[in-house]
C-alpha cells in the first residue's frame, strides 16, 4: 500500500505530522508493506531567498506583535514536546525558500532514500536550527544519508529537480490541497493536518482495506469522516 504526504519541510505541523505517521506506523500490522512517498508543497514558493528569523517572519506575515508570535510557537513546541519531539525548535530558525531543500528530497527519491531525505531534512531544521537554503547547507545533509557530494551539488547547482517539485505543487493542487501535511492513503482515503496517531493508523486500516478489496475508480473518501462513522 503506498501512503503519499505532501508537505513542507519548513512547515512545523508536518515535522509533527512526519512524526505521527511513524508513530501510528509503529502499531500498523501491515507497516512492513506500506510505501511512503513524500510529496513537496511549498507554502510560500515565491519567498525571497533572503533569509529572516522565523519571529520576524510571523510578526510580518500576519501583523503580530511579540506577545501573539509567543503564544503561537509556545502552542506548537508543547504540541511537539507532548509528542516527544524534543527539541523541536522554532524560534532559533531562520525562513526562506525552501525550494532547494524540496530538490534535494527529490533528487534523493528518485535514489530510493526520500524517507531518509525528508526525516533528515525534519530534524537538521526543528531539532538542530541549521539552514536547510543553500547548497553548502545542505550537502553535508545530502551525505548523512548515502548521497554522493559531487552528484548532489551539481543536481542542485543546475537546479535539476526543480521541475520534480513544481509536479509535486501541480499534483497537490489539482486534488484540491490547500494546506500541509496532507496524507492520501492507498490513493483513497484522504487526511489533511496533522491528526492524532489514532486517526493516521486508522487511515492507514483504511487505506490497507481498500487497496485489498475495493475496485479500482471509487471516489476519495475523508480518513477523519470515515472515523466518526
Amino acid at each position: 500500500m503506498r501512503v503519499e504526504v505532501w508537505a513542507d519541510i519548513v512547515c512545523p505541523w508536518c515535522g509533527i505530522g512526519h512524526h505521527r505517521l511513524h508513530q501510528a506506523l509503529d502499531r500498523f500490522e501491515h507497516a512492513d508493506e506500506v510505501e511512503v512517498r513524500y510529496r513537496s508543497f511549498q507554502l510560500d514558493k515565491h519567498a525571497p531567498a533572503e533569509t529572516k528569523r522565523v519571529r520576524d517572519h510571523l510578526k510580518g506575515k500576519y501583523g503580530l506583535d511579540d506577545a501573539a508570535v509567543d503564544v503561537m510557537l509556545d502552542r506548537i513546541e508543547r504540541t511537539a514536546a507532548a509528542d516527544g519531539l524534543v527539541p523541536y525548535r522554532l524560534r532559533d530558525n531562520l525562513r526562506g525558500n525552501s525550494g532547494l531543500a524540496h530538490e534535494l528530497c527529490a533528487f534523493a527519491t528518485a535514489r530510493g532514500l526520500g524517507p531518509a531525505a525528508w526525516a533528515r531534512m525534519y530534524r537538521a531544521y526543528f531539532g538542530e536550527a541549521r539552514s536547510i537554503y543553500d547548497i553548502d547547507s545542505l550537502i553535508p545533509l545530502g551525505v548523512d544519508i548515502g548521497l554522493d557530494p559531487a552528484e548532489l551539488r551539481t543536481a542542485l547547482a543546475e537546479r535539476r529537480y526543480r521541475s520534480a517539485v513544481d509536479d509535486d505543487d501541480s499534483a497537490a493542487h489539482a486534488r484540491g490541497v490547500q494546506g500541509v501535511p496532507f496524507h492520501v492513503f492507498a490513493g483513497h482515503y484522504v487526511l489533511p493536518g496533522a491528526d492524532t496517531v489514532e486517526t493516521v493508523l486508522h487511515g492507514l486500516r483504511l487505506g490497507w482495506e481498500h487497496a485489498r478489496a475495493t475496485p479500482a475508480g471509487a471516489t476519495e473518501r475523508s480518513a477523519s469522516a470515515a472515523r466518526r462513522g
